[in-house]
């Protein structure tokens, strides 16, 4: 299997125009000290909405390597693909998302889960783990719940590694995604998760949980920020445990993902992997995109007029927009300003809605939520979207690294 560095950063870039923006901010990061691996990631429905290629995501991350010199590593991500949608990302990805969100809860055979519960006795009872204070009190109802809700998605992971295996070899790295689902795993129920994991022989590198909380796109975390302490803190451990009990790879990590933004809880991540030595995989997939309206609305003259064109089509369609998303976003709508109100912004209203400064009065959560989910009119624009990054090149990419490199990296490594 191709081995992951400690700290890899996902990053998205929609239009395939950011990314020599983007691998500015790893350069800055790598000059202060902070060595993160890029992983430029873009999913499958992302691909469908604009009409573009998983190849032309490999272009450019390529292309911004070879014209800015970076010599490190760089990996480029399946994100939340599944068998239905993974062939197209084989050939140039490295990095592999296996989304099974989808088929948590499904049952699985009853003769499995016994199966299960009779290789790992170990997980019934009092179960210490170094780093957890409280031991686990687990009972066997506890394991073959957990069993019946999560192992037909384990089995359906297998199912997608096989299959990139037979096309490619096992040069990529794997993670596996559950967090897009209604309900957070605890601590225990990763546990078993894990075991059951190492029992289909994934070697897994990379695991998404559902954290408690909401963590919708672009904004800030939304809930108890200690309880998202303690629960990191303890999925680390239980983690570790794995890795040692169930022989799964050293190099095992947490993964957050619409991790973009979630400043609230970037202290207590930065708190977790320094006094435990973790890795960390983080993704700020949408983040680029709203840096880039923000630096077309900050270049003034026809740029701001295109940010606000985008604004006034992404309001009149805010319900077909949204409704993808419904699960990863909290629009009031009856707060959202009118076109009307927008066309009126100067550059320094329209930037200080949709830049992620908290401080900010003008600052707009609605505004911004809409915007992250807006994407598909910029797509819908074609040539006059791209063509308009082109004429504001110096500071769409200014806005792309700051964003990266101040709000995002130093936030959480330094």
């Amino acid at each position: 299997m191709k081995i992951c560095p400690q700290y890899t950063f996902g990053v998205g870039d929609r239009f395939a125009n950011g990314a020599h923006a983007q691998l500015k901010a790893f350069i800055a990061a790598k000059e202060l000290g902070i060595d993160i691996t890029p992983v430029w990631n873009k999913s499958n429905r992302e691909h469908d909405i604009i009409g573009s290629q998983p190849q032309s995501t490999r272009d450019a991350a390529d292309k911004a390597v070879a014209d800015l010199g970076w010599t490190g590593e760089y990996l480029l991500d399946a994100d939340h693909i599944n068998l239905k949608t993974v062939d197209r990302f084989i050939a140039p990805c490295d990095f592999f998302t296996l989304d099974v969100a989808d088929d948590i809860g499904e049952p699985a055979d009853p003769a499995d889960v016994a199966a299960f519960i009779a290789r790992h006795p170990e997980l019934i009872g009092t179960v210490s783990i170094a780093g957890i204070d409280q031991p686990f009190e687990i009972t066997r109802a506890d394991v073959e719940k957990t069993a019946n809700q999560f192992l037909k998605a384990t089995q359906k992971a297998k199912a997608i590694y096989d299959h990139i295996v037979a096309a490619k070899g096992t040069d990529f790295v794997t993670e596996v995604s559950m967090d897009e689902t209604d309900s957070p795993q605890t601590p225990p129920e990763l546990l078993v998760i894990l075991a059951a994991i190492a029992d289909q022989g994934i070697p897994i590198q990379t695991i998404a949980p559902k954290f408690t909380g909401r963590f919708n796109k672009g904004v800030d975390y939304v809930g108890d920020v200690v309880q998202f302490e303690k629960e990191f803190n303890d999925d680390l451990a239980v983690i570790a445990h794995a890795v040692a009990a169930y022989g799964l790879p050293e190099t095992l990590k947490l993964s957050v993902h619409s991790g973009s933004d979630k400043f609230s809880i970037y202290p207590a991540i930065k708190r977790a992997i320094a006094r435990t030595g973790a890795g960390l995989h983080i993704k700020t997939a949408g983040t680029n995109w709203l840096e880039e309206v923000i630096g077309l609305a900050e270049s003034g003259g026809t740029g701001l007029e295109l940010a606000k064109e985008i604004y006034g089509q992404a309001l009149a369609k805010k319900e077909a927009l949204c409704q993808p998303y419904a699960t990863v976003i909290d629009i009031d709508f009856a707060k959202l300003p009118s076109a009307e109100t927008v066309n009126a912004w100067t550059s320094e209203q329209f930037t200080g809605a949709l830049r992620h400064d908290q401080s900010n009065p003008l600052y707009d959560a609605n505004v911004r939520q809409l915007l992250h989910v807006g994407f598909k009119i910029a797509a819908m624009m074609g040539e006059t979207y791209i063509k308009a990054l082109h004429d504001n090149r110096a500071v769409v990419s200014r806005c792309v690294t700051e964003n990266l490199r101040d709000r995002h990296m130093k936030l959480l490594f330094l």
